[in-house]
Parts: structure tokens; C-alpha cells; sequence
């Protein structure tokens, strides 16, 4: 058995630091760092003030081609540095807390996490809470910081050719928009899943009853889309909001009477 002064003896001694030493590829890194971390943060909500939620996050800084590799636990670190839970206000923080505890020139980070609303059914108005995908995506460059907002939101959309040429009904379907936005200053989640949702032929819910069911069937068939009259449709309000600064809108819809999905995209500039 070592005895207490060897083992002291030991854990005093340098430990090879294989990161740093050099690499002769010539080849730099555009992005390396941790991904798949699940951790608490707040996000602002227009209803409440704020939202507790879980996201997946991931953080990366590039990598100069004379280094062989990155230090990963400071990634951790700097994701813990602002307590047990990230506000998206500290965004800006984090990204340069990572471009200095890594002697880095651009660092990125990302989270994708659940975000709930309280929706009123339409004819009753017994409420139900909707769950939407957001995603934040945020880079540093210097001092610069580009950051790009996603929402991916399900919706119904009922087939205009189907009503034309059915003698009874149309075929619908749940489709899935996602849309990503730059703005010149803050954009509410709500307001952009409402975008989203008077683009579709009808929005959805977690819980209807007969009448609500009724409600939502006869509107969607008042309302018929195609996917490509979705991305047009939703592009349409984009333009006309005032903070908006660049967009890319994706529909798919999971057809019900075909075994492929429809598809359709408009990205500006």
C-alpha cells in the first residue's frame, strides 16, 4: 500500500497537457466543443415575465490550426459559471466568457428547448398547454453577435384541390413550419408561433371537445392551403413586421393520403 507521502508526492507532479501541444496538419477548426448538455435556463415570456425550461446545449469556439486540440471541461465551466440555470439574457456573457477561457476568436453556442403556451379551445374555451420547438443559435465574432431565433410549430392544412374536386370534404393533414429570424431587436416567441399559425388552415390544440372539434374542421375547410401557399403566406407577414431582418421559412406537410411529404422553402436574400 503507497504510503500518504508518495501519493502526496504524486498528485504533485505536472500532467501532460496533450491539447496544446502542436499540430502540424495546418488545418484550423471552424467549430469544436460539447454538444447534447441538457441544462435549466429562463427564458423571457411575454405572459409571465419568465419561463423555466430545460434546453439541449451546445458550445463550440474555433480552433487554430497550431493547437492539436481544445480544452473541453472549460466549455462546462463556463456553462456554470452563471449558477445552476442560464438566463437568455446571459447569451452575450457566455460568449465571451468562452472566447477568453479559451483564447478563441469566435465562439458559438446553442440550445433547443420546450416552450409552453396556455391555448384557449375555440368554442369552449377550456384551456390546454400547447408545446413548441425553440431553437437559439448565437455567434461571436469579436464583439460582433449574430443570433438567429428558430420555432418549428405544428398546424393543419386542408388541400385546395382536394375541396375543388371532392363532392364530400378534403383530405388535411398536420403539417410542420419552421421558421428562423434575425432581428433588430427582441421579437416575441408568442407573437411569431401567432404568425405562424394564421398562416395555416388552422392552428391546433391539446384540448378540444365536440363543439371545439367542430370548430377547428370548419375552419380549416374555409381556409385551404397548399405547403407552397403556407411558406407564402407566412413570408408575407415577416416582411410587413418591422424588426424582422432576415428569414428562412420551411413547411413540410405529412400527407394523409400519400406515403410522401410535401415540402416547400423561401429564404430571403
Amino acid at each position: 500500500m503507497p504510503s500518504e507521502h508518495s501519493i502526496t508526492t504524486a498528485s504533485t507532479i505536472p500532467l501532460h497537457d496533450a491539447q496544446n501541444t502542436p499540430d502540424t496538419r495546418e488545418l484550423p477548426i471552424d467549430k469544436v466543443g460539447v454538444r447534447g448538455l441538457r441544462f435549466p435556463i429562463q427564458v423571457r415570456d411575454r405572459a409571465h415575465v419568465a419561463q423555466n425550461t430545460i434546453a439541449t446545449v451546445g458550445l463550440f469556439v474555433d480552433l487554430p490550426m497550431e493547437f492539436k486540440g481544445t480544452h473541453m471541461s472549460r466549455f462546462i465551466e463556463v456553462l456554470h459559471s452563471h449558477g445552476g440555470m442560464i438566463h437568455v439574457e446571459n447569451i452575450p456573457d457566455l460568449l465571451a466568457r468562452m472566447q477568453e477561457r479559451l483564447k478563441a476568436n469566435t465562439s458559438h453556442l446553442e440550445m433547443e428547448f420546450p416552450y409552453f403556451i396556455t391555448k384557449k379551445a375555440p368554442a369552449t374555451g377550456h384551456e390546454g398547454l400547447m408545446d413548441y420547438t425553440v431553437r437559439f443559435e448565437a455567434k461571436a465574432s469579436g464583439s460582433d453577435i449574430d443570433f438567429v431565433m428558430s420555432l418549428r410549430v405544428a398546424v393543419t392544412t386542408l388541400c385546395p384541390c382536394s375541396k375543388a374536386i371532392s363532392q364530400y370534404g378534403a383530405h388535411n393533414q398536420r403539417g410542420e413550419v419552421t421558421v428562423a429570424i434575425r432581428s433588430s431587436e427582441t421579437v416575441w416567441i408568442e407573437d411569431l408561433i401567432a404568425l405562424i399559425e394564421q398562416s395555416a388552415s388552422s392552428e391546433l390544440f391539446s384540448l378540444l371537445k365536440r363543439p371545439d372539434e367542430k370548430a377547428v374542421t370548419e375552419r380549416a375547410y374555409e381556409n385551404p392551403v397548399f405547403v407552397e401557399d403556407l411558406v407564402r403566406n407566412v413570408v408575407l407577414k415577416l416582411k410587413a413586421h418591422e424588426h424582422v431582418t432576415w428569414y428562412k421559412v420551411e413547411a413540410e406537410n405529412f400527407e394523409s393520403i400519400h406515403n410522401h411529404n410535401a415540402y416547400a422553402s423561401i429564404e430571403k436574400g
